[in-house]
């Protein structure tokens, strides 16, 4: 599979190139959202593509876009034809791996939900009984499941340098009490949905997060990606065990490769050996599979 490491769409203005999405302008009211091939770590966007990972992203995305809109409405625009815009060169170059989206004000902050003891929340836990300040029960141990999932947001970060966590108080503080409230309530709502029906294909959703826009008349859209391998860990729930750190379908497995390097996790990221390259392409293909069935 040919891999996507940076589109180049002269027909169209391109406005931000990110981590692993570049966005172009379509006209005045919609964005043209292409997902590449680059992977992040460390929030380090690393040299080498994971072939045919932007196409597995956006597959994932559109699918869980489409399961929760019963619960809100959705930044994507389908009857907006990219053929007006595009030639049919540059349509072939971004097959699979794109999305037309309405613009909308992105809300400043990133809605973490935790559901498993993991990551930076099982350090936060080690040093302070706490995750991002909420007291959790003692003796839990490492991917342990939480009684409850916990809302616990951050800062969003430009690209090479690492999200802050934040406390409630300040998310308030940004969106007012209560657009505050809806982003908890619906983040930790989605969760738990998808959580569920991800248990019943084989997978365990331990963390994700989600990112929310609101348009002119102020109503909540999801936007961005949703519960993918990149915004996501993603566990076999075959081999689930706690005190273990569990294998994983997500980029947690390329995060694992890059703690045994002497890395100090600051840019430029370093190369990742073809065996690395080729297995996470395959998690990424698996977790799509087992949660769309295709």
């Amino acid at each position: 599979m040919d891999a996507l490491y940076e589109s180049t769409l002269g027909s169209v203005p391109l406005v931000h190139r990110g981590k692993v999405r570049d966005i172009y302008a379509l006209g005045e009211a919609h964005l043209l959202i292409v997902t590449s091939d680059r992977l992040s770590a460390f929030d380090v966007v690393l040299p080498q593509p994971i072939p045919g990972k932007g196409i597995v992203l956006t597959a994932l995305s559109n699918f869980w876009m489409a399961r929760f809109a019963h619960v809100l409405p959705n930044h994507l625009a389908p009857e907006v034809d990219v053929a007006h815009y595009l030639s049919a060169a540059e349509r072939r170059q971004i097959e699979g791996r794109y999305v037309v989206a309405r613009k909308l004000r992105a809300l400043p902050i990133e809605a973490v939900v935790r559901g498993y003891l993991i990551g930076s929340g099982w350090k936060d836990y080690q040093r302070t009984g706490t995750v991002c300040g909420i007291a959790l029960p003692p003796g839990l141990r490492l991917a342990d499941r939480l009684p409850e999932p916990i809302f616990t947001p951050a800062d969003k970060a430009p690209v090479g340098q690492h999200d802050e966590n934040i406390g409630f108080d300040e998310v308030e503080r940004r969106l007012g009490a209560r657009l505050a409230a809806q982003v908890r309530d619906t983040a930790l709502g989605i969760y738990r949905e998808a959580a569920a029906y991800a248990r019943t294909r084989g997978i365990i959703i331990a963390d994700t997060k989600f990112e929310f826009g609101v348009d002119e008349h102020g109503v909540l859209h999801l936007i961005d990606e949703v519960l993918t391998p990149d915004s996501s860990r993603f566990w076999p729930a075959a081999t689930y065990q706690p005190g273990i750190s569990p294998p994983s379908f997500d980029k947690q497995f390329v995060r694992d490769y890059l703690e045994t390097l002497d890395w100090n996790k600051q840019p430029p990221g370093p190369r990742l050996p073809q065996t690395v390259i080729d297995q996470s392409a395959a998690k990424y293909r698996e977790a799509q599979r087992l949660l769309t069935g295709s």
